[in-house]
């Protein structure tokens, strides 16, 4: 029997499915959005920065979701409705099948992370400068005109934006750890369910090649 023989027999032959690009996006974001969250309201220059590094890879992986390698494609693993909530159910009894790429569940959340780190950008974005929310003139005006410290002084150091903007900013910011959660628990229970280690697929690329009961 030959060395790939062997391997597919034993199930040790891998592929690989997610490209350098996919790989150090991912990365990547998971350290802007660690340093954006641990700078807000104590290093505003850095905070900014990585509110802008976070904005620049979002923007990559709509790009690269349509133009990127096979599994970095969005038509190889977004499901509609129905086939996220079978998998779902499959989940909770335990059968769920195993993908090569991201699962219907996995990708469903893929989604709401882009979403939600937009949204966060964005309004992180038009708190940074008050006059930005002018720009949007079908907008009600959600912000105050002038910043000031406590002394009274408009732009003076510590400025910090009022009203609703601020709430939705911060709500945004909530809602993505609780979908970070949810998408580390994942990983977790796909790599305890299917016994292989998915956060090293994403440092090397490579996973188990797919069996006769794996969805490529």
């Amino acid at each position: 029997m030959t060395d790939r023989a062997s391997a597919l027999a034993t199930g040790d032959a891998t592929v690989r499915v997610w490209d350098p690009l996919v790989r150090l996006f991912h990365w990547s974001l998971v350290a802007a959005v660690a340093t954006a969250w641990l700078t807000a309201d104590e290093v505003q220059p850095v905070h900014e920065v990585a509110g802008y590094t976070v904005a620049g890879l979002v923007a990559f992986r709509l790009v690269w979701g349509f133009a990127g390698s096979r599994y970095a494609r969005f038509a190889q693993f977004v499901k509609g409705p129905g086939a996220t909530l079978a998998y779902l159910g499959a989940m909770l009894r335990g059968k769920e099948r195993r993908h090569l790429g991201h699962n219907p569940a996995g990708a469903a959340l893929v989604l709401a992370l882009l979403l939600t780190l937009s949204g966060t950008a964005f309004t992180g974005w038009l708190m940074a400068d008050p006059t930005r929310v002018a720009l949007l003139p079908t907008l009600p005006q959600i912000v105050a005109p002038a910043w000031a410290d406590e002394d009274g002084d408009e732009y003076g150091e510590g400025r910090e934006a009022e009203g609703p903007l601020k709430d939705i900013h911060e709500t945004l910011a909530n809602l993505l750890l609780l979908l970070i959660a949810a998408h580390v628990g994942g990983v977790v229970l796909a790599s305890v369910r299917h016994r292989e280690n998915l956060a090293r697929a994403m440092v090397t690329g490579r996973k188990r090649a797919a069996g006769p009961d794996d969805i490529a």
